[in-house]
C-alpha cells in the first residue's frame, strides 16, 4: 500500500510532525514520530524526499525519507487520514490479539541514512 501511495513532495513542509508507520503496538498502528527539516534527494527512489529529525536521537538522528512513507501528526489532512485508515483496515485485522510491539519489517536504512521501503529498494543501490 505505501509504495504505491500517490503523494507529492509539496504535501509536506519544514516543521511538520510526521510518523513513519512501521507496525502495531497493542492493537494500534505504531511508528517513529519525526520532524520534517528540509528537502533532500531520496536516492533509493530517485525522487524528491525530506530530511527528517528523530527527536530520540541515537545513531540515526537524521534520515531522508520519501513523502509516501510519511503521515502527518501535526495536522489532520485528508490524504494522510485516508492512508492511515487504509493501513488500519489492512493491518489491524491481521494482527488482532497480538500484544506488544510488532515491527512489520517494511523498511531498512541505507548507509546514506536514507529510509527505504523494501518494495522501493533497488538491488543496485
Amino acid at each position: 500500500m505505501t509504495p504505491v501511495r500517490d503523494i507529492t513532495h509539496a504535501h509536506f513542509r519544514a516543521g511538520d510532525l510526521v510518523v513513519i508507520l512501521k507496525g502495531v503496538a497493542d492493537g494500534k498502528l505504531s511508528g517513529n514520530a519525526m520532524t520534517v527539516v528540509a528537502p533532500s534527494w531520496h536516492t533509493p527512489t530517485d525522487e524528491d524526499g525530506w530530511r527528517l529529525r528523530n527527536p530520540n536521537g541515537g545513531d540515526r538522528t537524521y534520515i531522508t525519507a520519501h513523502p509516501r512513507y510519511m503521515v502527518h501528526l501535526s495536522r489532520h489532512c485528508p490524504d494522510c487520514l485516508i492512508h492511515h485508515g487504509a493501513m488500519e483496515r489492512y493491518l489491524l485485522p491481521k494482527l488482532a490479539g497480538v500484544r506488544g510491539t510488532i515491527d512489520c519489517g517494511w523498511y531498512s536504512t541505507t548507509n546514506l541514512n536514507q529510509l527505504v521501503h523494501n518494495d522501493d529498494a533497488r538491488s543496485s543501490r
